[in-house]
């Protein structure tokens, strides 16, 4: 026998599939990838369909148009590391491994005058007991148009799968942000294809509407350059689109192609755009590849620019991805490094822009005119205020923590901190706890400005404010949480993703200790 032998290392399959469909843990992933592969097959239509099932299982439904599947694009479709896309976002073959979180899969395709039926029984199931998942494949011949539909039964993701979560607003929002659904590529070629996105939703999920449709193609807010005054929101209702760039670089022999589009916007602007989140989460710099926004890049921006002002996306087929897709993987490569160069001279330019410049000083100049008039009101028409109906009205968060101390028992008004740079701008000592508080005079004004429930226990305001507003959030939701707000015995409270958050109406409180 031979002192030296020659082994070849051994993949367990079992756990590969394991590990690359783990990676996937949003069941909004589920549509991306459904979304991507219906666009590389040209499809014109695509339909999403979720309903619930009588044992309360959930059935999602994905159809298009498009050129079909054979024999080959099955063992493609359920393989894994076995894509026959050459480049792009889905060539490792791992995005429809997130498929196999189910119960069962089945796929009708008709190609070239053949359908094909494909079936998988107990993917996830089989995986996790340590066996292969098989699946069958029947040939009959078709007149049908091309196409392809899936069915996946009993879907779940990460800790679980709630199919009332995924709203008509929700899926939409994502569809238009994190998907092929909101594609810039368009602003690059004209001609590049448009597929229309249908979501239809059983009334147990969503009964809001029957169904909605929207194009993948993401578009700018109405262009406006000039106000037609000097007042805040006409200045915040300013857009300017800057004109598509292609740069071409080479990198270590290698070419590298940067396709550059975007907008600065004010907030009025910016809310054209229906969000898939708070503004800090959606507008910056992007990083994309296939045009499917990947990461932010926000440090492109100087630290001087406001860069929820700003909307651009760098698309880049050079970059890798996680098998996720939701990072950049080679960023020790000097292909990442030249591309965030290339984009952070070009926001440079856009920030040295006549327009931008123009742009920045008009919000300075009327900021500084807003402030001046603040702080002109007369202090006769601020005691007129404060003395209305015999009740003092705050106008800021000082004034509303005076009336708050008056009117409330010494435990509640007992402040121990107030600051006002922090979205918790009071710390109260309940019993012997420290409790984060956010004072605000109207209550609604916080979920405006988007400002951050971390740390927040409690809401003090002198009034609920816009009851429209809030009733809003609740049909939608906030930044991406559930909302939800409740009235009490005589008690306010906002639920946010089950989370309870008492609410203290220093108004109604002034009425307890001075009734009419």
């Amino acid at each position: 026998m031979k002192n030296t032998q020659s082994f070849k290392p051994k993949v367990n399959e079992i756990q590969e599939f394991l590990e690359v469909a783990s990676d996937f843990e949003s069941p909004y992933e589920l549509i991306r990838e459904a979304l991507s592969n219906s666009y590389d097959a040209q499809a014109i239509e695509m339909t999403i369909s979720i309903s619930l099932l009588e044992d309360g299982r959930t059935k999602i439904t994905l159809t298009d148009d498009g050129h079909g599947m054979g024999v080959r694009d099955l063992e493609s479709f359920f393989d894994l590391g076995n894509s026959r896309k050459s480049t792009g976002i889905g060539y490792k073959g791992h995005g429809t491994k997130i498929y196999y979180k189910s119960d069962h899969v089945r796929v009708t395709t008709v190609h070239e005058g053949n359908e094909y039926t494909a079936a998988m029984d107990n993917p996830w199931e089989k995986l996790n007991d340590g066996i292969l998942p098989d699946y069958t494949v029947k040939r009959t011949n078709s007149e049908e148009e091309e196409g392809t539909k899936i069915e996946i039964i009993g879907f779940r993701a990460g800790r679980g799968f709630d199919p009332q979560k995924l709203t008509y607003n929700r899926l939409s929002n994502y569809i238009n942000w994190k998907t092929i659904g909101g594609s810039l590529a368009h602003q690059f070629d004209p001609e590049s294809s448009e597929m229309d996105i249908t979501i239809e939703l059983s009334d147990e999920i969503d009964s809001s509407e029957a169904r909605i449709t929207q194009s993948n193609k993401f578009r700018f807010p109405e262009e406006k350059l000039k106000p037609d005054s000097e007042t805040p929101d006409e200045v915040e209702s300013l857009c300017k689109h800057y004109q598509p760039q292609t740069i071409t670089r080479t990198v270590d022999g290698r070419t590298v192609e940067i396709q550059i589009a975007g907008f600065v916007a004010g907030r009025q602007a910016r809310e054209q755009l229906p969000t898939h989140g708070r503004h800090s989460t959606q507008f910056g710099v992007w990083l994309a590849k296939d045009h499917i926004k990947v990461e932010q890049i926000n440090e492109t921006i100087s630290s001087d620019n406001q860069y929820l002002h700003f909307f651009f996306v760098a698309n880049c087929p050079q970059l890798e991805l996680t098998a996720n897709r939701e990072r950049v993987r080679n960023k020790a490569d000097p292909i990442y490094d030249e591309v965030v160069s290339e984009v952070e001279w070009h926001m440079t330019k856009v920030a040295q822009s006549e327009w931008y410049r123009q742009y920045e000083e008009l919000r300075r100049h009327v900021a500084r005119k807003q402030a001046a008039a603040s702080q002109s009101a007369s202090l006769e028409e601020r005691k007129q205020q404060l003395t209305l109906q015999g009740n003092p009205v705050p106008t800021n968060t000082a004034e509303l923590l005076v009336q708050y101390t008056n009117h409330s028992d010494d435990n509640a008004a007992n402040i121990v901190s107030i600051t006002q740079d922090s979205d918790v701008n009071v710390i109260l000592q309940e019993d012997d706890e420290l409790v984060g508080a956010s004072a605000t005079p109207l209550l609604h004004s916080f979920f405006v400005d988007e400002k951050t429930l971390e740390g927040v226990d409690r809401f003090i305001c002198w009034s609920l404010g816009d009851l429209d507003y809030l009733r809003e959030l609740e049909r939608t939701d906030y930044v991406g949480r559930e909302f939800e707000i409740q009235f009490k015995k005589n008690n306010v409270v906002c639920i946010v993703d089950g989370t309870q958050i008492p609410v203290t109406v220093v108004q109604d409180l002034t009425a307890e200790t001075h009734p009419n």
